[in-house]
């Protein structure tokens, strides 16, 4: 049994992002959530709530206790980077990429 929930499109880095999710992967979700609660980055608030939905999706699709689930598999991937030009000297412009991220947080029962 596992379930998952995707965020897509989080204003994020996703290196920036892998900071966090790699700190919990493996981990119990209360384990985890705690982790995510404590960690000051940017990141660690969309990663919380798509912990949450995941843990809900569990406990709501496959009725299992919370207790023993555990965080399977934690991905980032890069998305869309957003593009904007930004004026330069003499009518030029420079591209400013702002990245985007997608977060994958797979949760799984404990043998």
């Amino acid at each position: 049994m596992e379930a998952r929930a995707i965020a897509r499109y989080v204003r994020v880095s996703p290196r920036r992002a892998r900071l966090v999710i790699d700190a919990i992967r493996g981990k119990g979700v209360s384990e985890a959530l705690r982790l995510v609660a404590l960690s000051n980055r940017k990141a660690a608030r969309p990663i919380r709530k798509t912990l949450e939905s995941a843990i809900a999706n569990a406990e709501s699709n496959f009725n299992v206790d919370v207790d023993r689930l555990y965080v399977a598999r934690a991905t980032v991937d890069m998305g869309r980077a957003y593009r904007r030009l930004k004026p330069r000297a003499m009518g030029r412009a420079d591209i400013i990429r702002r990245p985007s991220s997608h977060i994958t947080i797979v949760v799984s029962e404990r043998d």
